[in-house]
């Protein structure tokens, strides 16, 4: 199978806007294939958080003074420019947090324990990350409620028929991913809603491996949660959005307790702001917002259609150039994949695979990458994972694919 490369796509020229694609590693080139961890910043986005603590450094929403009007009109600029981005229909329907994480400990912590009780069902799948998995398990544990589990195929695809026959009078919520970050695959969310909206159950979506990838618009998804996090879309780290509807957020009562999340405070009693200010309590990442907007400029720019056609093509490619190669088996072939190639070696450890590719300059994530339900499935505790960016090429794979080989000639003498 042959793999086209679109000739417009400025792949040299995204490059370099990276610096940290700019060095080495171990005396070879870097080649940055941990992308769905945390991918690399771009200078306009080094540029936006340098210019706040150099020029703008204050607190937001408050001052009277030049800095803190320029830090507000900063931040603040960002809210409707994220809503726009994942296609929201209001900016207050945007919640500022740490991450993907907190987004969904948020809506356990408010959301789940006023709708959540003893006997009733969270559905969840087996492909999920950590961060979907344990706050649930918390929650379930502290209200009485139970945790239904969606099965996966051996490609790693969701058994859909199976989601449906766990969709029933006492499931209150169901939380699924997006995209796979061991995996790659990319879950049919929106038929996923529309069966759980047809029982009138909300959904929660972790976007955290989409966002970065594709278009994504949570209005035409109908989804009731969605979260993700700006540094898998070159932007920050602590910091992300929660987005909910408008009509779930004002029935959400504050989580964290502070400043900023009020309207007024007296000791007879207190009252809190509307949202989405009543979620975000205390001074704000305000750099990490605004390195937010800076990441969603960039991205914008190039354009997300692009960015998932370029990433398409990298994925086939390795699996083109990689599939072929003694001892390796591919973890998660399903048939519609963002840009990640996990695989397994029998007899050989992840790990020491990965020591052995970072010898050669190549960052590869090797674990259970937060996902211990997907290893038990495929009974496996690991993979080795290389998981593809926008700036990410046909040459760095080659380089890949030949270190891997040299490296399995090693345990295969």
């Amino acid at each position: 199978m042959s793999v086209v490369i679109p000739a417009a796509y400025p792949v040299e020229t995204l490059r370099k806007a990276f610096p940290g694609l700019q060095q080495s590693a171990r005396g070879k080139p870097l080649i940055y294939f941990d992308n769905a961890a945390t991918a690399q910043v771009p200078l306009p986005v080094l540029d936006a958080l340098t210019q706040f603590h150099r020029n703008d450094r204050a607190n937001i929403h408050r001052a009277v003074h030049e800095l803190g009007q320029r830090a507000t009109e900063s931040y603040d600029a960002v809210r409707p420019k994220v809503a726009k981005f994942i296609g929201a229909k209001e900016s207050r329907e945007v919640v500022f947090v740490r991450g993907t994480t907190e987004a969904i400990n948020l809506v356990a912590n408010t959301w789940g324990r006023q709708h959540i009780g003893p006997g009733d069902q969270i559905v969840l799948s087996q492909m999920e990350h950590h961060s979907n998995i344990v706050p649930w398990q918390l929650l379930a544990e502290q209200v009485g409620a139970e945790i239904k589990v969606v099965p996966i195929n051996d490609k790693g695809e969701l058994d859909f028929d199976a989601y449906t026959r766990l969709l029933g009078s006492k499931t209150k919520l169901v939380a699924l991913t997006h995209v796979s970050n061991a995996l790659g695959t990319i879950n049919p969310v929106k038929d996923i809603i529309q069966a759980a909206h047809a029982k009138n159950i909300p959904v929660l979506i972790d976007g955290a491996q989409a966002v970065p990838h594709a278009q994504v618009n949570v209005a035409e998804l109908d989804a009731d949660f969605y979260a993700f996090s700006a540094h898998k879309m070159y932007g920050p780290t602590g910091i992300g959005a929660l987005y909910a509807k408008a009509e779930l957020l004002m029935d959400m009562p504050p989580w964290h307790g502070g400043g900023d999340m009020i309207d007024q405070v007296s000791f007879s009693g207190t009252t809190f702001a509307d949202i989405p200010h009543r979620f975000e309590a205390g001074t704000p990442d305000i750099a990490g917002v605004i390195g937010l907007g800076a990441a969603i400029d960039f991205l914008s720019e190039i354009g997300m259609e692009e960015i998932a056609q370029w990433e398409s093509h990298l994925l086939k490619y390795a699996h083109q150039r990689l599939d072929g190669i003694p001892g390796v088996r591919p973890i998660g072939t399903a048939a519609k994949k963002a840009g990640v190639y996990s695989f397994v070696v029998d007899g050989v450890h992840a790990h020491d695979i990965g020591t052995l590719l970072d010898m050669e300059g190549i960052a590869v994530r090797t674990g259970h990458h937060c996902a211990q339900p997907v290893m038990e499935r495929f009974g496996i505790s690991s993979t080795a994972r290389a998981s593809f960016g926008l700036y990410n090429t046909i040459e760095e794979i080659d380089v890949f694919a030949s270190a891997l080989e040299r490296v399995l000639t090693m345990f295969h003498r």
